[in-house]
């Protein structure tokens, strides 16, 4: 009959620990089911599932090695039932949890613990993403992005209400000040290739309609008016013919200086930058005006821009744009169009954005992030980030900042 043996060695880390524990294990005709090691802080903590099919002083031959390597080493029998309860929980759909915030409070563990165990999930392993901090509490890096903290958990259980979970858990990250985002765990979750981004409000700090209508004297009329759209109170079509005839005389002149001064978000050089060099396409899909999305491409070198044509005569604007409007159907259009002319699969895809008329866009991507969000918004899409800046799009995709700072 087979026996199997939960081996589990602690320790100082050194070399050779693994290849003299492996060692015993083979003379005693082991076989390996399972393992998992790690190091933190010069500590070694390695467990091995393994069957024996004849009788073996495994035990001895265990604690020898671990007197000679500084290891302690226990071996564990486990029954029938537990293997078959272990087998089980391995099967389970995973979930991946992930916290973001400038700085992890300590308690947010235990209140996550408890909101995953509350769901029957168990936390399978946790890991950061994020680089290490230093002791002063200051930048670990000079320009090091993004600056903050970033922790991945895996959760596994049977199927959970995922609508509810993130519900929960939206409304703990805001009474702690972290983003917790939740995704189901899939082969596409490795290969996303195509990005697409909103412009104004995500790429770049500022809504352009309204630093236009400021310098035509028109900002309060319009603001309330986009304020009100970015709100879902109004329809998109209808609010932004609106706001366009409020720009109508308007010096071509201003865009070229508006161009030429965009504040860009916090973190979108280094995202840029980690995207075009990892391979993903990228695009913008924005509600705004290709006069900018243009100076954003160059500067920024995203592959193809999606906006809204502003109607320009003599020298003036018209208050008129160019058919067909750029809105929320359009936007979720688009990405299906470009997804399909690149021959990926919508899980392929991510989409980034920060209103209204982004969620029919969010929605229809393999990874919708509603970033620094109205809570309209935030409480509509499947995952959020308000805590950090939009670099922090790669710790959803899976990265460790010190990967990509290597590569």
């Amino acid at each position: 009959m087979t026996r199997r043996l939960l081996i589990r060695a602690t320790g100082a880390a050194r070399p050779g620990q693994l290849a003299g524990l492996g060692q015993a294990m083979a003379r005693s005709g082991a076989r390996l089911l399972d393992i998992n090691q790690s190091v933190t802080f010069g500590m070694v903590s390695l467990e091995a599932l393994v069957g024996l099919e004849r009788d073996a002083e495994l035990e001895t031959a265990l604690s020898a090695v671990g007197d000679e390597l500084g290891l302690d080493v226990q071996a564990i029998q486990v029954s029938a039932e537990e293997y078959q309860r272990w087998s089980v929980q391995a099967s389970q759909p995973r979930l991946i949890l992930t916290l973001l915030a400038p700085h992890l409070p300590a308690g947010i563990l235990a209140e996550v613990g408890a909101l995953t165990a509350g769901h029957g999930l168990t936390v399978e392993l946790i890991h950061r993403l994020s680089g290490r901090e230093p002791l002063d509490g200051g930048v670990a890096q000079e320009n090091a992005q993004p600056r903050g903290s970033c922790v991945e958990c895996w959760l596994r259980g049977e199927e959970v209400d995922l609508d509810a979970l993130r519900e929960k858990a939206l409304a703990l990250g805001a009474m702690h000040g972290v983003d917790i985002a939740i995704q189901e765990d899939s082969i596409w979750r490795r290969h996303r290739r195509l990005v697409c981004f909103d412009m104004d409000s995500t790429l770049i700090q500022t809504e352009v309609i309204d630093e236009l209508a400021r310098r035509h004297g028109v900002g309060e009329e319009v603001a309330a008016v986009t304020e009100r759209a970015m709100r879902g109170e109004l329809d998109f079509q209808q609010s932004f013919r609106e706001r366009m005839a409020k720009l109508r005389g308007l010096d071509e002149s201003v865009l070229a200086e508006i161009a030429e001064n965009l504040p860009l978000m916090d973190g979108v050089e280094r995202l840029m930058h980690h995207l075009k060099r990892l391979g993903y396409r990228t695009a913008i899909l924005s509600g705004g005006f290709t006069y900018f999305a243009r100076h954003l491409q160059e500067r920024l070198g995203f592959d193809e821009i999606h906006a809204n044509e502003l109607v320009i005569e003599n020298g003036k604007v018209t208050g008129e744009v160019a058919e067909p409007i750029l809105d929320a159907d359009r936007k979720a259009l688009l990405l299906h169009e470009i997804a399909a002319r690149e021959g990926l699969a919508m899980e392929q895809t991510i989409a980034v954005g920060d209103g209204a008329n982004d969620l029919k866009m969010l929605a229809a991507a393999g990874l919708g992030i509603a970033f620094r969000a109205k809570p309209l918004v935030r409480s509509q899409a499947r995952q959020s980030i308000s805590t950090l800046g939009i670099d922090a799009v790669l710790y959803l995709m899976g990265y460790r900042q010190g990967d990509l700072e290597e590569v």
